[in-house]
């Protein structure tokens, strides 16, 4: 594998780190879980997407900057480096956008792209139901075809940041006599079409992170379908394969997090060497995000090659968000049981990642549901 950069991709880098050293706002945002942090963030998304910097992959007459997944990376590296903005639209630009770009009709993209990517609409996803979390084969909300419209009736739980967005893409079983992965069509559904009904759902943080959208004879369009009716399953694994392969958690993210962790043990080093352990759990953390970074690098050129990501990207998802619950843990094992009390932006920063570090074993497909795709598809173990 070729670790150098082109000229081309040099000079890239120069230009994003010259913009970003500009634009990047100088004071936080707010959490993007309230609705004056939202729209402050939407706004920000939009400011990068006037520059083609909120999608760089996509074509530029849909509103990114036609580049390659080499520059995302190259982009991604100056952006955490940066301290910039988290990035508020995710669901939307890294995971549907995509989603669009391989099963969506022309028509699609044109009337859903470019507002994507200038954040007019922004999106939460619609996986999980009440009874069917992980095992997103036991969807059981119903969208039944009645001439040109789909009919929907059920409820989607977990939605991040349904509150604030005006779409959501899900999942529903558009044949009532099918099971599991069978009679499931993928469709796009406007937030505010009558017979919906959102309610917030606080995180550990007490914030309205997610949500519970019930829909009661909501009607959709047979355009807002993606893909055949009776094939969301294979529309959807391509969404989680993007979600758990690669685009959703980029290694910047995770080399920014090492480097500011060993900022933290160098600073309180006296107190942390009383546990030996500390100084070997922050080298682990550092090594992590330096060999997710290669590995991420690797699975581009795969990529590139005409590769495509299946059940590998369940390793994929299992390593990135592990990786992060041990960084914070071990943040917090070095700022000691009273950090809570600390009032300094950096410490609350550790407390609020170590929250919703606690999460990432769960959503994108909870850690044990990923080891059995890998036991199954990838080692060819059988079934208990």
């Amino acid at each position: 594998m070729d670790l150098n950069y082109t000229p081309e991709q040099q000079a890239f880098r120069q230009e994003v780190r010259a913009w970003l050293r500009k634009h990047v706002p100088r004071e936080p945002l707010g959490s993007y879980d309230t609705r004056e942090g939202f729209e402050r963030h939407r706004a920000w998304e939009a400011e990068l997407a006037e520059h083609g910097y909120s999608s760089i992959t996509w074509p530029k007459e849909l509103g990114g900057l036609g580049c390659g997944l080499i520059e995302w990376l190259v982009f991604e590296e100056e952006y955490w480096a940066a301290d910039a903005p988290m990035r508020v639209n995710q669901n939307g630009i890294l995971l549907l956008g995509p989603t669009l770009m391989e099963f969506g009709t022309p028509e699609q993209k044109a009337r859903f792209l470019p507002r994507m990517a200038r954040c007019d609409d922004m999106w939460a996803q619609g996986w999980s139901e009440p009874n069917a979390g992980s095992d997103m084969a036991a969807i059981s909300s119903r969208a039944i075809r009645d001439g040109d419209h789909y009919v929907i009736n059920g409820q989607k739980t977990w939605s991040t940041r349904a509150l604030f967005a005006n779409w959501i893409f899900g999942l529903f079983r558009s044949d009532p006599a099918s099971s599991r992965h069978h009679g499931l069509s993928y469709l796009l559904v406007p937030l505010d079409a009558e017979g919906i009904t959102i309610r917030p759902i606080k995180a550990l943080n007490g914030k309205d992170a997610f949500a519970e959208v019930f829909f009661n004879d909501v009607r959709v369009p047979v355009d807002n379908r993606v893909g055949e009716e009776g094939q969301g399953w294979h529309v959807a694994m391509a969404t989680a394969g993007f979600e758990r392969g690669l685009l959703l958690r980029s290694p910047a993210r995770y080399q920014r997090n090492a480097r500011k962790l060993v900022e933290l043990y160098r600073r309180h080093r006296a107190q942390a060497d009383r546990d030996p352990a500390l100084r070997e759990a922050v080298l682990r953390a550092w090594m992590g995000a330096e060999a997710y970074t290669l590995a991420s690098y690797h699975t581009v050129g795969r990529l590139q090659k005409g590769a495509r990501i299946g059940a590998e990207s369940s390793t994929n998802k299992i390593f990135w968000s592990e990786l992060d619950l041990d960084m914070h843990e071990t943040a917090m094992h070095i700022l000691g049981a009273r950090a809570e009390l600390i009032d300094d932006p950096e410490v609350h920063e550790w407390l609020e990642g170590f929250l919703f570090a606690q999460a990432g074993p769960i959503y994108a497909g909870s850690n044990e549901i990923q080891r059995n795709i890998i036991a199954e598809r990838m080692l060819g173990l059988p079934k208990n």
